[in-house]
């Protein structure tokens, strides 16, 4: 069964770096299969995808965030408590107020989704 988990701080202040992690369970970070994806929901508005990361390591990002957004992962353990993604966003601003979902990816069928976590922005 795959389950993902957000963590993180729900309150960021402004200017500052958010940091996220995903603990993933039911597939490997290492799987090649697999493509490990950061969505947002802005309030009122719908769903942004941020970017991606897959087994190889090479990442996509939203052009708009790309200069502010870095996913990345841990595969120099086999330590299983680690199998977890993270999503590091530098410079926030209000406008980064949202849910913040992390989600997988398997094959063109499946995905799995996190249940989200409240990220304000605010001094």
């Amino acid at each position: 069964q795959v389950h993902l988990q957000e963590s993180g701080p729900g309150l960021v202040k402004p200017s500052q770096t958010l940091s996220l992690t995903c603990s993933v369970s039911g597939v490997p970070i290492t799987s090649t299969y697999a493509l490990w994806i950061w969505i947002r929901q802005p309030p009122g508005k719908g769903l942004e995808w941020i970017g991606d990361i897959v087994a190889n390591g090479n990442t996509a990002y939203r052009p708009s965030l790309k200069s502010r957004a870095s996913i990345s992962r841990d595969t120099s353990t086999n330590d299983t408590s680690k199998n977890q993604f993270t999503l590091q966003m530098s410079s926030v601003t209000p406008e980064d107020i949202g849910v913040y979902y992390c989600a997988v990816a398997l094959g063109d069928y499946e995905m799995y989704w996190g249940q989200g976590t409240q990220v304000t922005v605010s001094s």
